[in-house]
């Protein structure tokens, strides 16, 4: 795809436009009040410049996969961005540091998490950064909820493959 990038001028600087590109947000919690927790990162992800929210998925009741604590609440939501995948990385990570996460240890229990799982069909390998998410496929607290909103996003095999994951859906 050509994307020609538009200069506008403005007073002190040149800001250039992007199309936009639909991207895909996992999100979960355990602690604290995670209902409210994901409610209030989708307002914030909503009002974040350059994201539009599209649409949400239910909520979902899950065990911990590969941790510990408390079941987990999770969804999945549906962006348009002009965001690039890094700046929208940023922005996810500013989001949860002020819901007040903490990263003590690798799965360890949180305030909010918020994965990028799918970036237009972009494929992005760096160190920061893996597009589409390398777990997203072993776990059905994400691809149940992305089922919901994107079905074809996710396969029959994909869906039997977590049939034995305890899921819950809340609403």
């Amino acid at each position: 795809m050509a994307v020609v990038a538009r200069p506008t001028a403005t007073a002190d600087r040149v800001a250039v436009s992007r199309p936009e590109v639909t991207a895909y947000i996992a999100l979960g919690a355990n602690l604290g009040e995670p209902a409210q927790a994901l409610r209030d990162a989708l307002r914030e992800l909503g009002s974040t410049s350059g994201v539009r929210l599209v649409r949400a998925s239910s909520l979902y009741r899950t065990a911990p996969v590969d941790s510990s604590g408390p079941d987990y609440l999770n969804a999945v939501a549906e962006i348009s961005t002009t965001l690039t995948a890094p700046a929208l990385l940023d922005a996810l990570q500013a989001i949860e540091q002020q819901a007040g996460r903490e990263r003590p240890y690798r799965n360890a229990p949180r305030t909010l998490d918020l994965d990028l799982l799918l970036y237009g069909d972009a494929r992005i390998d760096s160190p920061r950064l893996t597009v589409p998410h390398p777990r997203m496929g072993e776990r059905a607290f994400v691809l149940l909820p992305l089922a919901e909103i994107a079905p074809a996003l996710v396969s029959a095999a994909q869906r039997q493959a977590v049939t034995g994951q305890r899921i819950d859906k809340m609403d």
